[in-house]
């Protein structure tokens, strides 16, 4: 008997980064895929769609994308999850996108996350995805009223510490609220 006894797995799956099983769920369905991907300090969004060379990226947005439609917070909070589903929806309905379905990776499942933040804003920007309500961040937390709100709950010297980019920046955090909408506005008249 010649060769090993035993069966490697692809190198994706032996480094943690694809799950094989979920990603050809999601291929079989023959709609392209909303990627959601998130690090400490950005989030990234993708439409991408299989053919038989491998995967074509139809549109994507960077959360640093924003500040060119004057978002001034952090671009990982929720607020900017949200904005930027909806900036990556709107990207894709110029490329003729209609439907799609939503890959989260190996991150897990949580109620309210970032995550279902973005897929939120890109329910929003008019294409059909399906999703659970229930799953979704509150409205407060998606305008980020929630920021405001905790911003309020700190004494002077927690405000200087938790927020200090902001008071760097000259961001005055009880106005978040206002700039979400400001921003949402703004990418829905220069993206349609």
């Amino acid at each position: 008997m010649n060769g090993p006894r035993y069966s490697l797995h692809f190198r994706r799956r032996r480094e943690g980064k694809t799950d094989f099983r979920r990603r050809r769920k999601m291929l079989y369905s023959g709609k392209p895929r909303f990627v959601v991907r998130k690090s400490l300090n950005h989030i990234w969004t993708q439409v991408v769609d299989m053919d038989d060379k491998g995967d074509r990226i139809i549109s994507s947005a960077h959360s640093k994308e924003l500040s060119g439609f004057g978002w001034k917070g952090s671009f990982s909070n929720t607020p900017a999850a949200y904005l930027t589903g909806y900036l990556c929806g709107l990207k894709a309905k110029k490329e003729g996108v209609s439907d799609a379905i939503l890959d989260i990776g190996l991150y897990s499942v949580v109620k309210g996350s970032k995550i279902f933040a973005c897929l939120k804003g890109f329910a929003d920007s008019g294409i059909d995805i399906p999703y659970d309500e229930s799953i979704v961040p509150s409205e407060d937390r998606i305008n980020g009223q929630h920021i405001v709100q905790y911003f309020e709950n700190l004494d002077e010297e927690e405000r200087s510490k938790r927020f200090s980019k902001y008071i760097k920046d000259n961001i005055d955090v009880k106005e978040i609220p206002d700039l979400f909408e400001k921003t949402k506005k703004e990418i829905g008249e220069k993206e349609s």
